[in-house]
């Protein structure tokens, strides 16, 4: 950081003029402390999000592994996992601020809004089930498979038996597509069909199945597919 104007040094500049003004390298540098023998901390951080292509920008941090992260001179472990969760507080974070404006879940566009900036970023399909009660108000979600979706996989059995402990009357499903199609693929009709007819016996309706795509979802009650 020497070679580095005192006032343009991350730091004095965050002091000087506030975060809000920091690129996202400089915010980098910032949790990253100290660089290596090599590069300073900001040149560090440049080489970090260049990793993220073709993820712009910080919010790379939330595609990178462990091993990406510590093959980059000056990060060891530690600093490889502070990086990790720095991207999972900033989804968390995101997905706080989305259900503070939330009260029910009645239309497919709340559904996405609470669950896009988690699902987007993934890179293996995760299916959600949402158990609401009589107002459509949401008593818990729960992870009910990861990787791909199918209607073998994820098991109405564990989705009902969740519902009937929580005394739900309805359920949504929601799951992402990691390519960022949100177009519902045939193993998607053959779960939603499995689910709403299990729902019908025992009086849980299945209110809606939504896709989360990048910035984009499909909703199954919305195409009038369910």
């Amino acid at each position: 950081m020497k070679d580095i104007p005192l006032n343009d040094r991350p730091y004095e500049k965050c002091v000087r003029t506030g975060p809000e003004t920091l690129s996202d390298e400089e915010l980098l540098s910032i949790i990253i402390r100290t660089g290596s023998r090599q590069n300073n901390s900001l040149e560090t951080a440049r080489q970090i999000l260049a990793l993220n292509y073709p993820h712009d920008g910080i919010l790379g941090l939330c595609h990178l592994s462990l091993q990406e992260l510590t093959n980059v001179t000056g990060i060891g472990t530690v600093k490889g996992i502070q990086l990790m969760c720095i991207g999972e507080l900033s989804r968390r974070i995101s997905k706080r601020f989305a259900v503070s404006e939330i009260i029910t879940f009645q239309d497919p566009e709340t559904v996405a809004q609470y669950y896009m900036e988690d699902m987007r970023h993934m890179e293996q399909e995760q299916l959600y089930a949402m158990f609401l009660d009589t107002k459509h108000g949401l008593i818990k979600d729960i992870m009910i498979s990861k990787g791909t979706v199918n209607a073998s996989i994820a098991s109405p059995r564990e989705i009902f038996v969740e519902a009937l402990k929580h005394r739900a009357v309805g359920i949504i499903l929601a799951h992402n597509h990691p390519s960022g199609d949100p177009t519902p693929s045939r193993e998607d009709f053959l779960l939603t069909k499995r689910v709403k007819a299990a729902g019908s016996l025992i009086g849980v309706q299945l209110l809606d199945h939504v896709v989360i795509g990048d910035h984009s979802y499909s909703s199954f009650k919305k195409e009038g597919m369910l």
